[in-house]
């Protein structure tokens, strides 16, 4: 290589750099996911967080992130006994999980709120969004999400469900609803759409603004053999598909005025949950009527060939994901003659942000 190619090199390689190089904007505020009245972690108007953790006495403090959060973020240690460090890079919109871990043990941030994944509670921290507005908490008429607790026979034990009510449920006494059968991820639990995932907050919105028709969302624990990471082949839905068919669908059909058929009856998950979904819808097609994958594996018209036909088939992912497969999947189902729909989050990933807007996009097609 002579002199003038190495300069030019050179000079291109500065300039790459250059181009990604980003300056910091120091307008950081707390995020909205903060135990009450303290400051961090906080974030900023480009998407960057900044922890800062009182450890006097540690030799090493490091923030783990979830997908999106760039891995890890090495934290370094102040004269006043405070750790404090920023992300290498902005954080993709929306929720993240994230932990603490200081001199090698895994603790939580102690500033911000905890939330239910990877199988323990984790802290949360929330980066705002362009389009965070179809989640946020208005003035329209909201619905109620209630517990209940459902025996279980097959497994020995009452179970936990969180059920949404779309508003006006309490008051029109002789109206029935469609339902939603809608499932968590791996790690998480029937907290997470609530709280993480604001469907109840999705759902008020879309029903104040006309978009979509009223209808019941059940949320439950899709677990009945625990199994840890990397071991999900072990994972047997027998188990999980006896309690929702059998045991949580017949104490909803009685307990709640709902239209207890087929047409009227959808399941979706998130993950793991569109794994459940896929593998039940399968198994017991005259159940539900609307199936929803999102980041949770495709259909193929193999798959759905000699069934009861379902109604719609909506698949989703981030598209940090794998949005051709799925782009892919729903034209094969079209060209068999399935209602198929796609959708993909643009520059989100197998998070959270992913998933409120696929349900967001999912809500209005259901119950046609």
């Amino acid at each position: 290589m002579t002199i003038k190619p190495i300069a030019a090199f050179v000079v291109a390689t500065m300039m790459s750099v250059s181009c990604f190089a980003q300056t910091i904007q120091e307008d950081f505020k707390p995020s909205s996911l903060n135990q009450p009245g303290q400051e961090y972690p906080q974030v900023n108007s480009q998407g960057y967080a900044r922890f800062r953790i009182h450890a006097p006495n540690a030799d090493s403090v490091r923030v783990s992130l979830g997908l999106g959060g760039r891995g890890g973020t090495i934290l370094t240690k102040g004269a006043d006994g405070y750790w404090t460090g920023t992300t290498a890079g902005p954080m993709d919109e929306g929720f993240h999980y994230y932990n603490v871990t200081i001199d090698g043990g895994k603790f939580n941030d102690p500033g911000a709120k905890n939330y239910y994944g990877s199988v323990r509670w984790e802290s949360g921290i929330e980066i705002p969004a362009h389009d965070q507005d179809f989640y946020a908490l208005k003035d329209v008429p909201h619905g109620n999400v209630q517990q209940i607790l459902f025996p279980s026979k097959s497994t020995g034990t009452s179970r936990r469900a969180f059920v949404y009510t779309p508003p006006g449920y309490e008051k029109e006494k002789s109206k029935k609803y469609p339902v939603l059968y809608l499932q968590h991820g791996w790690g998480e639990d029937e907290t997470a759409w609530s709280n993480q995932g604001h469907a109840n907050l999705i759902m008020d919105n879309l029903i104040a603004e006309g978009k979509t028709k009223p209808f019941i969302i059940v949320m439950t624990y899709g677990m009945t053999n625990e199994v840890k990471w990397g071991r999900m082949r072990d994972f047997k839905i027998d188990g999980f598909q006896t309690v929702l068919t059998e045991e949580l669908i017949p104490y909803v059909d009685a307990n709640f005025r709902t239209m207890a058929n087929r047409d009227n009856r959808a399941m979706a998950g998130l993950s793991m949950g569109g794994m459940e979904t896929k593998t039940i819808t399968l198994n017991k097609p005259e159940v539900f009527g609307y199936y929803g994958l999102l980041s949770g594996g495709v259909y193929a018209p193999d798959d759905l060939k000699d069934k009861a036909k379902p109604k719609l088939v909506f698949i989703s992912c981030g598209s940090k994901e794998r949005p051709d497969g799925v782009k892919k999947a729903a034209e094969d189902l079209k060209a068999a003659g399935y209602n198929a729909v796609s959708y993909v989050s643009d520059k989100t990933a197998h998070e959270f942000q992913t998933w409120r807007r696929s349900l967001h996009e999912m809500a209005p097609m259901l119950f046609k």
